[in-house]
Formats: structure tokens, sequence, C-alpha cells
């Protein structure tokens, strides 16, 4: 999605289960014309969704991109799925942007995490 390279980069955090994750996989044609925009607007947008706990991003060098958003329920999931704005940038997407994709949900039942702590010898 964008990039935001003066942001430091940390995962979205293990919440407490469960939750639902849906998992974007794609890949992008040559034209990304106004793919950017459209992109950004998204990223406010389901901000907005009661539930929403976040997203990750990741891109490789060859081209895959992998976007997973978090929802605290499948009420909000619902809601992102249902939104016209989010519609109509989908039926873009395929009209568009995508040569393909694939979405996988799923209702996470574990979850943890892991931060380093700081090492108080570095500068």
């Amino acid at each position: 999605m964008s990039d935001h390279s003066d942001t430091p980069v940390t995962p979205v955090e293990a919440y407490e289960p469960p939750y639902y994750v849906a998992v974007f996989t794609t890949v992008r044609t040559q034209d990304q014309s106004g793919y950017s925009e459209t992109n950004a607007r998204m990223e406010d947008l389901v901000k907005d969704v009661p539930g929403f706990l976040g997203m990750d991003h990741a891109q490789t060098p060859g081209g895959l991109g992998i976007t997973v958003g978090y929802f605290r329920d499948a009420d909000a999931l619902t809601e992102w799925r249902s939104n016209a704005e989010h519609r109509a940038a989908q039926k873009r997407g395929r009209a568009e942007w995508y040569q393909s994709y694939t979405l996988h949900v799923a209702k996470v039942e574990r979850s943890h995490g892991f931060t380093r702590a700081e090492d108080p010898q570095s500068p």
C-alpha cells in the first residue's frame, strides 16, 4: 500500500483472540494509473470502520504484494466488504490494476508478539 519510509516499521500488535484477518495477495498490472490515490483513500476509509484493528503490508522484489487487514469481529469485516467506495475500488482493481489476486479470510484463534528491548549501549 503506501510507502511511509520515514515511519518506523512495526507489525500490527498481537490482539486478544478471537479476531479476523483478511489476507489480500496481489500481482499488479503494468498500468497503475490512479492506484496510489485510490489506495491512500482506502487506507483512510478503512480506519473509520468500527472494529478495524490495523493492517500490515509487504511487497516482494518480484512484484507479489500482501496486505493483511485485522478486524475485531465478522461484523467489522462485513462493513468493510460492503462499503460502496471500497466496492468501486475493487471493481476498478479487477478492470485495471490487478493481474491476479487472492483473498483469504480467517478467524484468529491464537496470537502473540515479541519486541526486542532496546540496547542501552546503542547510540
